[in-house]
């Protein structure tokens, strides 16, 4: 059997798991009204049964002052109860054991949903929050004890078979635990072995709760990566600490803290994979008891890997399994290559709730509607043929719901190969997976019989001649020249020309200055930038808002941009607008102040809005032919509006 060390059962507790591989706690935005929801059941369900061996929930609130964000699921109330039964009994119907994390997260909030001051260990203020919480007394102290044990005793209610104590990178364990917020002078501070108090109590007032019939672990953060923080030293002493209560089965483990280094926790494909194994290693070689290790666990290979050379006991595998809910199963079966790999683009996972929306996926419209039905067959009584224009996630997408569906497609691309500008975002190469999103579509469109045709323009005769059924274009969106950009300048090119080659005169060369204008605020114009000053290019970036690339902090990607843009030397120029290009000289008006600024650059390279492509659509449409249009040539967007365009219309024949 391929990856043994995966499909051995594992003992935590009370608890077999039947493989080592878990769905590890991660924040999803559909609770309502403080209570867990149907859409919780449904995609929990998903992934027990696509085969994964441990499910752990997102975290249920211990206290009326932990209130962080809206769409928390506020465990201390009973009215939970109901809901965690409706989860619990979706989940065991495929034989997974599933455990609820239960956490306050202390001075990592705010007072704006609960109007309650912040509690925390002492009055510093977080980075993110900026709210000075209150110092807790000894009676609070007290009181958020009881608080766990009270949503334990919930969570048992509730039917879960384990409770697992968030103390890593958002709690108010991890505020004691922490040197950097925990300022205490009396037997909660000081020494670690104090600083450990409150977990250890909680630990103990959880277990006298739950007994000896449910499971009970601690998620501890190896390394807080924050100046006097946990490092991980402190953190083996943590896990030990844990350990010597004889009261945990289990330790979890997470890197950073998730208000001051979250890029870390829940890293894009800037990170490597497995770049957080050292904490799970460490605790390892310390404790006897079962450990988790995560970060950015792409493949079933990487698991096997982690496990077989001793790193950990499990491993957690998130983003694997909002993309592929069955992730687990394929790999048992041995068709890894039918996995639909996840891109680590955070762009509909994270980047959805830090927008306040609930979670999705960028390449799986299904995640998070599993309700709804996206995604399932419905096969047809009276299959079509469907005619697909342009072979990029729009097009892939809409490929595969119909053929799914029974249908007869096939795609028409006019270049040698898929990908569309997803291809063209993945050949720069610290973007290179996302070009997974083509990988895993055109794996998905073989296995449902899709039929290409490369290097074929169509046409209307085209479409005549062939006579489909239904035309679905997607036909993307070209390069738009603002504007302020000189009919005949030649020393311009559009993003995707720079990083394809296509540019005028072979584009920018090494040693010759460039200026990017920015007017979408993602990767376009930093990818590119970076591609030139790794050429050796003077590169400086215009936008006309008030950051770079501003939709990269909700991705994660922003931190590390920085970082990259400063060894590269890449200038970051904000709140300037292009009024002109003549002789040379570019004109750039800056908001505040009105006054205009000058650069004389050698190129000029634009990432702004494109123009779709309609004219085939128009055509068809006037000439009487079933015809719709998806993605880009609709409206030009990001990808995610290119998947779900397509999923809706391929599902619709």
């Amino acid at each position: 059997m391929a990856y043994r060390y995966l499909w051995t059962p594992l003992q935590l507790g009370p608890v077999t798991t039947r493989n080592r591989i878990v769905f590890s706690a991660h924040l999803t935005n559909y609770a309502l009204d403080g209570k867990p929801t149907q859409q919780h059941a449904d995609y929990y369900a998903a992934r027990a049964a696509g085969g994964a061996g441990l499910i752990i929930t997102e975290e249920h609130s211990t206290h009326p002052t932990d209130w962080p964000y809206e769409k928390l699921i506020h465990g201390f109330h009973r009215d939970v109860i109901p809901g965690y039964r409706a989860i619990t009994e979706a989940v065991h119907r495929h034989r997974v054991p599933i455990f609820a994390q239960i956490n306050h997260n202390g001075g990592q909030a705010s007072s704006m949903y609960s109007r309650l001051p912040v509690w925390a260990p002492s009055p510093v203020a977080d980075p993110l929050f900026r709210e000075v919480p209150k110092a807790v007394t000894e009676a609070e102290i007290d009181e958020i004890i009881a608080g766990y044990a009270v949503v334990a005793e919930h969570c048992a209610e509730g039917g879960f078979d384990g409770i697992e104590l968030q103390c890593s990178h958002s709690s108010i364990v991890r505020g004691f635990l922490s040197p950097a917020t925990n300022k205490r002078t009396d037997e909660y501070g000081g020494s670690i072995e104090n600083r450990a108090r409150l977990l250890v109590r909680i630990v103990g007032a959880v277990r006298k709760v739950i007994g000896n019939r449910l499971a009970l672990g601690v998620r501890i953060c190896g390394d807080e990566l924050i100046e006097g923080g946990t490092d991980i030293h402190d953190a083996v002493r943590i896990a030990e600490i844990a350990e010597a209560t004889g009261q945990v089965d289990y330790i979890n483990t997470s890197i950073g803290v998730a208000t001051a280094s979250l890029f870390m926790i829940e890293a894009s494909m800037h990170i490597p994979p497995g770049y957080a194994m050292f904490i799970p290693s460490a605790f390892r070689k310390a404790v006897d008891i079962p450990v988790v290790g995560v970060g950015r666990f792409k493949d079933p290979l990487q698991a096997e890997r982690a496990i077989a050379e001793g790193h950990c006991d499990l491993v957690g595998i998130v983003r694997g399994q909002i993309a592929d809910p069955d992730f687990a199963a394929k790999a048992r079966a041995g068709n890894t290559d039918d996995i639909r790999l996840c891109l680590s683009c955070n762009q509909e996972c994270v980047g959805r709730m830090g927008l306040n929306r609930w979670l999705g996926c960028i390449e799986n419209p299904r995640t998070g509607r599993e309700a709804q039905g996206v995604g399932t067959v419905h096969l047809t009584s009276k299959p079509k043929q469907v005619m697909v224009v342009g072979a990029g996630p729009a097009g892939l997408q809409a490929a595969i719901a119909a053929a799914r569906n029974g249908h007869h497609v096939t795609v028409f691309e006019k270049t040698d190969q898929p990908g569309g500008q997803v291809r063209i975002a993945a050949s720069v190469p610290n973007r290179a997976e996302f070009g997974d999103m083509i990988r895993n579509q055109v794996n998905e469109c073989d296995r449902l019989g899709v039929k290409f045709e490369y290097g074929v323009g169509v046409w209307p005769g085209l479409v005549e001649e062939r006579k489909p059924d239904h035309v679905i274009v997607a036909m993307g969106a070209e390069p738009a020249r603002p504007w302020w950009v000189p009919g005949d300048a030649s020393n311009v090119a559009d993003v995707r020309e720079v990083i394809d080659g296509s540019a005028p005169n072979g584009g920018p060369q090494p040693g010759e200055s460039v200026v990017v204008i920015d007017e979408i605020g993602f990767h376009h114009a930093t990818s590119a930038a970076e591609l030139l000053a790794d050429r050796g290019c003077t590169v400086e970036i215009v936008t006309n808002g008030m950051v770079v690339g501003q939709d990269l902090g909700i991705t994660l990607d922003m931190e590390n941009w920085w970082m990259r843009a400063y060894t590269k030397g890449i200038v970051q120029s904000t709140d300037l607008v292009p009024m002109g290009l003549a002789d040379g000289e570019l004109t750039l008006l800056h908001h505040p102040t009105g006054v205009n600024q000058t650069r004389r650059p050698d190129w000029v390279v634009l990432a702004v809005p494109p123009n779709p492509v309609e004219w085939l659509y128009n055509d068809l449409k006037t000439a009487g032919v079933s015809v719709e249009r998806i993605g880009d040539c609709l409206a030009p967007r990001r990808a995610h509006a290119a998947v779900v365009d397509g999923e809706r219309a391929g599902a619709s024949l």
